[in-house]
């Protein structure tokens, strides 16, 4: 099968990105193309159409590519605990939890004759597979066990580009190192290299460029100029380095990033909203007075929970809210912003019953089946009618305790078992990964934050994120393409 694979000296050199390029380039190009990773390791997770989970990049990818998701385009996915251990999904399915050291032992043959049979049904449906390797290539103590990178190079003898982050600095040493630690067959696969992420005069680097070429005998066949958060970022890491540069923003929104943040890809439509400035705070950080607060999707609910009420934050969200405040908790944020969770099988860790926030009336049992499943729902609130389009993950069931008055609090979707919001449309909660791609349910939230503010409303009849998204992704492969030649790759 004609494929081309993509490896990267280091972790965050630029492979998503590329790769994501690449699709788009071949697929506006007239090619039928699909992405591929073997194993992905990440806690943004996305739910395909059969409902089983692959990594976020590799969906976006797959719309790059202008098809749609397969659980084959990212057969292994490890979702990590924060205990030394992760929870393997193969196929799109949990199939247990593992500590990193058993990982291989366990997993390792299985893991192959998965990205075996993944990689074979994918080349019977498409023209090219552009497949993206992890981290490294050349860990010398993991070479013998690596699932993504040079085996399935080996394995289809795909054409492949090592690409390097300048930025850093270091780029010509840890391409000359990754190389030396290559074995000859790995290495002679090597046809190309990228230099990504560079600022600055191109004629200033064309001496360090020939003499890297003569060095290798491998062209440097792209100079990608510096990309800032052009897709979302796969690591909860990248969130580090985010900062809002909208200091004119009508909005603060702050998302709390929690220990095990998951899925923060839910807030990307948020950052592309020109008024709005999304803030991503540490628990032990001050939470101030923004106009709304998120609890995102978590890995480890309670643990997060419990990190929350030790540092403090717990008791200050408790407040703003109080106050009057805008909270918003989703997929395990929702959980975190109930009365109690109670994992009576030890689950996430230790068996127990834990106090939520006490902001929301449900009581959460988790359990070891996981829901995972596409959703198209319509809305009450905040605007009554509303189709909304998003995916749930998560291993707990809700139980709603509506106790006293019960019209304090209501169903936010036609289906009650997706969320609730209270009388005054403060304390919000939702199951609901993705639902700010929806344009116009998006817009209408929005609005109410605006109009505490005295702020004129935003107009609601917007697009859906994904055609923005579309967009982004032709900017990024014209931006790509005139940088990059994959002539040596497509003949």
């Amino acid at each position: 099968m004609k494929s081309i694979m993509v490896v990267g000296t280091t972790s965050h050199a630029g492979k998503s990105l590329l790769t994501t390029a690449i699709c788009r380039i071949l697929s506006r190009r007239g090619w039928r193309v699909a992405p591929f990773k073997g194993q992905n390791m990440a806690l943004n997770a996305y739910v395909t159409a059969s409902g089983g989970e692959i990594g976020y990049a590799q969906a976006v990818q797959a719309w790059a590519a202008g098809v749609v998701p397969w659980v084959e385009m990212n057969p292994i996915l490890l979702k990590p605990q924060g205990d030394m251990t992760s929870q393997v999904i193969i196929k799109g399915r949990s199939v247990g939890k593992v500590s990193a050291i058993d990982y291989y032992e366990q997993y390792f043959e299985l893991g192959w004759r998965t990205i075996e049979e993944s990689l074979q049904h994918l080349g019977t449906e498409f023209d090219l597979l552009v497949c993206e390797g992890a981290g490294s290539p050349a860990e010398i103590n993991l070479k013998h066990r690596d699932l993504t990178n040079m085996r399935v190079a080996k394995y289809l003898n795909a054409p492949t580009i090592l690409v390097v982050d300048i930025d850093r600095g270091g780029a010509f040493a840890h391409v000359i190192g990754t190389l030396e630690l290559l074995d000859q067959d790995e290495r002679d696969l090597i046809k190309g290299i990228v230099i990504n992420k560079f600022r600055g005069q191109r004629s200033l680097l064309d001496p360090g460029i020939k003499w890297l070429e003569e060095r290798t005998g491998i062209p440097v066949i792209g100079v990608i100029p510096y990309l800032e958060h052009m897709l979302p970022a796969e690591d909860s890491l990248d969130l580090l380095e985010r900062k809002s540069h909208k200091s004119q923003a009508d909005l603060d929104i702050a998302v709390i990033r929690l220990p095990r943040i998951a899925n923060f890809t839910d807030f990307d439509p948020l950052e592309s909203e020109p008024t709005v400035s999304v803030k991503y705070l540490s628990p032990k950080q001050d939470l101030g007075h923004p106009d709304a607060v998120i609890i995102p999707g978590t890995k480890t609910t309670i643990a997060d929970l419990i990190m929350l009420q030790k540092s403090g934050m717990a008791e200050a969200i408790q407040n703003y809210a109080a106050s009057g405040g805008t909270v918003l908790g989703i997929c395990g944020g929702y959980q975190i912003l109930g009365q109690m969770i109670a994992d009576p099988e030890g689950i996430e860790g230790q068996a127990g019953r834990y106090q939520g926030l006490n902001l929301l009336p449900i009581r959460t049992v988790i359990t070891g089946q996981k829901i995972a499943r596409q959703r198209q729902v319509s809305s009450n609130y905040p605007q009554m009618g509303l189709p909304v389009n998003g995916f749930e993950i998560h291993q707990g069931r809700s139980r709603i305790e509506q106790q006293g008055d019960s019209q304090a609090y209501q169903p936010l979707f036609d289906d009650v078992n997706l969320g609730l919001v209270d009388s005054c449309q403060s304390v919000w909660g939702t199951y609901l990964h993705g639902i700010f791609d929806n344009g116009p349910w998006r817009r209408a939230w929005l609005n109410r934050l605006r109009q505490q503010r005295g702020l004129k409303s935003l107009p609601t009849g917007v697009a859906n994120y994904r055609e923005q998204r579309e967009h982004t992704l032709d900017s990024l492969a014209i931006e790509i393409e005139n940088h990059l030649d994959l002539t040596l790759f497509l003949s």
